[in-house]
């Protein structure tokens, strides 16, 4: 499975390739999308998060939204396997 390029952002709306749906905030990983409510985890990534997830051999990047959804697209476009949390109004 492939992770889902982000078509489109601005403000308040985010739009995945594969997805109908048209999304303030969401999750993205290979093969699939969802919307994510930020008030489940808030927008701050705790450290002990990113510790575990580079435990087992996880990169972690933590960039603002437009960044990320840079960053995401690029390693998409290389066939890299990759998922993401982003929060389209900060």
């Amino acid at each position: 499975m492939t992770s889902p390029e982000i078509a489109s952002l601005s403000w308040g709306q985010m739009k995945v390739k594969g997805s109908n749906t048209t999304y303030k905030d969401c999750k993205v990983w290979p093969g699939g999308s969802r919307t994510w409510d930020w008030r489940e985890t808030g927008t701050e990534v705790p450290s002990s998060t990113v510790e575990y997830l580079k435990k087992h051999g996880i990169d972690v990047q933590v960039l603002q939204t437009e960044q990320a959804v840079k960053e995401y697209n690029a390693l998409v476009a290389q066939g890299v396997r990759v998922g993401g949390v982003f929060h389209s109004t900060c």
